[in-house]
């Protein structure tokens, strides 16, 4: 019996569950899990090809729901989060929840609890500010774009959210690090595939894709943004800390400043 081995996905979220499935069969005590597009074989490790099944991963998502509701979250924001060795370091979180040794969320005696738990907020935080900052520019051809550049993989976590809230309007939003994005129809929201080799951010030029009113809209938003600042009041290190640089050439109230 093999108790270790490299297991290589599709780079899903059900096709790395899959991979935690065929390990748990396979009664792997470490479980070497690697995206296809990223993988590194060893000169004598023991690889197999992992392929996407989706009962196989619903019997583990659904064993991990009966054991913690806590832990369904925590796994699914640290897997976003993209982290090197996020793969393994699951395993063995999944490993110790479905043994019975799984003391709680808030177990960080255990390294690989705290651990997950950490990633988890950190992806947290992060969809919160992306569900603040998405800046929507009205394009010619009546569809509302945004950019995006988060740190961790959180378009799948903001997509309830803008479906509700600008349910009556097309819209797409792009995730420039990892060139792909989700498209809201009226319908049903749909991940996209986009090559864009001039990606658009909230700057002074204007652009030929988006509306003359667009941008008369915005100038409207930056005045006004600008004649409700009050300059002795201005706390630069707060509001960075708030709003972080690396967002602001997405937001067009800061055009001046990028």
């Amino acid at each position: 019996m093999n108790t270790s081995k490299t297991l290589v996905y599709d780079g899903s979220f059900n096709g790395f569950l899959t991979a935690v499935f065929v390990g748990f069969e396979q009664k792997l005590t470490h479980a070497n899990i690697q995206k296809n597009s990223q993988f590194q074989s060893g000169l004598f490790a023991d690889t197999e090809t992992i392929f996407t099944n989706i009962d196989k991963a619903q019997r583990v998502w659904n064993g991990v729901r009966k054991k913690s509701n806590s832990a369904v979250k925590n796994i699914y924001f640290a897997f976003l989060s993209e982290q090197n060795t996020i793969e393994a370091l699951l395993y063995h979180y999944i490993q110790k929840l479905m043994g019975g040794t799984y003391l709680g969320a808030t177990d960080f005696s255990d390294t690989s609890v705290l651990k997950i738990n950490q990633l988890s907020h950190k992806v947290g935080r992060e969809k919160h500010r992306m569900e603040a900052f998405v800046r929507f520019q009205l394009t010619k051809d009546d569809v509302y774009f945004a950019n995006i550049e988060p740190d961790f993989d959180v378009l799948p976590l903001i997509s309830k959210h803008f479906r509700n809230r600008y349910a009556d309007q097309q819209w797409i939003i792009y995730d420039v690090k990892r060139k792909y994005g989700i498209f809201y129809d009226l319908q049903t929201v749909e991940v996209i595939s986009l090559d864009l080799t001039d990606i658009q951010t909230n700057s002074i030029e204007k652009s030929n894709a988006f509306t003359d009113e667009e941008y008369e809209y915005q100038d409207l938003w930056n005045n006004y943004f600008k004649s409700t600042t009050i300059k002795s009041r201005i706390n630069t290190k707060l509001h960075v800390q708030h709003v972080p640089k690396r967002y602001w050439k997405y937001l067009s109230e800061k055009k001046e400043a990028v």
